[in-house]
Order: C-alpha cells, then structure tokens, then sequence
C-alpha cells in the first residue's frame, strides 16, 4: 500500500505571496527614488506590497501548524514565504519604532521668526497641532541655530560645500552680498523611498559673525518618522566639525613660530 504525501497549501499560498511581495516593494521604490513613480502610485503600490507580506506571514504561520499536524510535505515552501514576508514587513515595523519614538510633526525649524520660507509647498496638512518647542528640542537637542565668528561668505562656503556633499539637489541659491549680507540655499534631499523634503539653510550675519539657520521640512506626509529633525542635527554637528577644522588651519597658519626655513 502506497501512502501518498501531499504538499500543503498553506505552504504554497505562503511562498506566492512573499514571491509577489518582495518584487512588488523593490522595484516601485526604485522607480520612486527616478520620478518614474508619483506618490500616489507609489503609496497604493506600497499598500499592495504590505498586504501580499502580511498574507504571506499568515499563510506561512498557518502552514507550519498544519504541517506539523499532518506531516505533510512544504517546509520549505512556509518557511520561505515567511522569510519573505517578515524581510518586506522590516521597514514596517522600523517606521513604527520611529513614530512612537519622536513627535508628529513634518515640518522641523532651528527658529520660527523671521521664517525659513520654502520653495514648493507640502502636499498635506497635519490634523494635529504642531509640537512646541520644548518638546521638539527634547527629541532633537542639537537642532539648533549655530552661530560661528567666522565671515559670511566662509560660512555660506562651507554650507554649500556641505549641501553638496550630501547629495541635495540645490533648487535656488542666494549667496551673501554687500548690499544685503544674508545667503539662502534651498534644496530638495530624498529619502531611501524617493520621498523628497525640501531643506533651507540661512546665513545671516551675527554679532561679527555668521549665524546658520536650517529648516527640513517633508512635502508628503504628516509624521517624517524623525528623519527632517535627524536631518538637521547632522548637517549642522557635521558642520561645526568643518568650521573647527577651518579654525585649526587658520591658527597654524598665523602661528609666528611656525617653522618656515628650509633647507638645500
């Protein structure tokens, strides 16, 4: 008597819909990050990608307790839709650490008067109010106005050099002049999605120096998940290391005793 084995499923439906996930995620998020994607598309397709991972978790789960019930045939086949739907569920779960961990807010400024005004206007209105600026300071303590005693125009330099860099794409530019001794960069940084957010960065003079404001601010979206408040806090500790660095050379290059003989 021949006993026949069958293959679950559960086991089958597991593994197509983590096989349909995970290209279904990649390759919109891809095309999102060359503007071959609105974000309306993007954001549906998203949705799809989600739903197809959270099907195949289940169908994964349900087979391995089917499979050990009956001894049929399809570890593989659950344990690869689950990994596959746990791997496209990961950015899911990360998103929401990062929403219960900072506030809900899209738009984050080191100063609120006079404004950091922005080129292209967001897409959507938070329903909630915006958090004060306590509140915002606590969950990003180092996104704040720098003043530097260096000039204008080094310090508009080296904002620059620093927004490129990081690969912003610089939509206006205002460098400081005589007649009005302030510079302006507005700049538009995309997120691993190919969500873009605008970034302005001030330069203003200040008591014989230089004072830089920043703004980021998402033009889709009510909650950023931390990025524009992170965003800040990196360029401008990044930026006090360049203008420490810039001290140092100028130091040693003023420096009397300097050893400036040389030798035949």
């Amino acid at each position: 008597m021949r006993i026949l084995i069958r293959t679950s499923k559960l086991a089958i439906w597991a593994r197509r819909f983590g096989s349909f996930a995970l290209p279904l995620m990649v390759i919109p998020i891809w095309m999102h990050r060359n503007q071959m994607l609105t974000s309306e598309t993007f954001q549906i397709i998203l949705a799809v990608a989600i739903g197809s991972a959270l099907l195949a978790v289940i169908f994964g789960l349900g087979a391995y307790i089917r499979l050990w019930q009956s001894g049929d045939r399809g570890w593989g086949r659950a344990s690869t839709g689950l990994f596959l739907g746990l791997l496209c569920l990961s950015p899911l779960a990360y998103g929401a650490s990062l929403a219960l961990r900072y506030p809900t807010t899209a738009d984050v400024a080191t100063v609120q008067n006079p404004p950091l005004r922005l080129m292209v206007k967001p897409s959507t209105v938070s329903p909630v109010p915006a958090p004060s600026r306590e509140v915002m300071l606590e969950a990003f303590p180092n996104a704040v106005s720098r003043t530097y005693q260096f000039e204008i125009k080094e310090v508009f330099e080296l904002v620059e050099e620093l927004a490129t860099l990081r690969g912003w794409q610089i939509r206006a530019r205002r460098e400081p002049g005589s007649a009005r001794a302030e510079g302006r960069i507005n700049a538009m940084a995309m997120t691993f999605f190919g969500w873009r957010d605008e970034v302005v960065v001030r330069v203003s003079e200040s008591e014989g120096g230089a004072k830089v404001d920043m703004r980021s601010t998402s033009l889709v979206g009510v909650h950023d998940l931390g990025r524009n408040g992170t965003r800040i806090e990196a360029f401008l500790l990044e930026l006090d290391e360049m203008v420490s660095e810039l001290n140092r050379n100028q130091i040693v290059s003023a420096d009397p005793h300097e050893d400036t003989t040389t030798t035949n």
